[in-house]
C-alpha cells in the first residue's frame, strides 16, 4: 500500500534533494531511496554496534573458541 506524505525541508535538506534530482530522478524516488538507504545505515550500525558488544564478552568468546574446536575436530574425523 502507497502513503503519501508531507515534509518541510530546511535549506540543507532542499540542496541535498536538488542533488539526487539532478539526474533526472523524480522528487517521491529521490526521497523513497533516501529512506531505504537510512534504514539500510541503521540496520548495518546496528550489526556492528552487536559485533563489537559480543567482541568483548567473556562467555560468547569461550563459545565461539569452543564451537571452532569441535569444527575443527569433525573436520580432522573425515
Amino acid at each position: 500500500m502507497e502513503k503519501a506524505i508531507s515534509i518541510r525541508l530546511d535549506e540543507q535538506a532542499q540542496e541535498a534533494l536538488r542533488t539526487l534530482t539532478g539526474s533526472g530522478r523524480s522528487q517521491s524516488e529521490a526521497v523513497r531511496e533516501a529512506i531505504v538507504e537510512l534504514a539500510r545505515r541503521e540496520q548495518r550500525g546496528d550489526l556492528v554496534a552487536e559485533a563489537k558488544r559480543l567482541s568483548v564478552d567473556r562467555e560468547d568468546r569461550t563459545e565461539k573458541a569452543r564451537v571452532a574446536r569441535l569444527m575443527g575436530s569433525l573436520r580432522a574425523a573425515r
